[in-house]
């Protein structure tokens, strides 16, 4: 575990995110009192494929909203103008 004052954490901040990420704590003190503390993170949940099934379902969604009648360009042209 290694402590660094604010100053030494700005000038080494991705040297300490990397210490961080193998698993060491790091704690940032200011005025000589821990305020911070850097820790690993879990791993975020891995993303799922987008294969052409889920395309497709994707598709079938897009095409089951209804429509609005115009392109969003020309909604927005109309909210505009309504507000003047």
């Amino acid at each position: 575990m290694g402590a660094y004052s604010l100053a030494q954490a700005k000038l080494e901040l991705d040297r300490l995110v990397d210490e961080a990420l193998t698993g060491e704590v790091v704690t940032i003190t200011r005025g000589g009192r821990p305020v911070v503390t850097l820790n690993r993170t879990a791993p975020a949940e891995p993303r799922l494929p987008i294969d052409a099934e889920y395309i497709e379902w994707m598709r079938q969604r897009a095409l089951a909203r209804p429509s609005l009648g115009a392109d969003s360009v020309t909604l927005v042209r109309e909210m505009r103008d309504e507000e003047r």
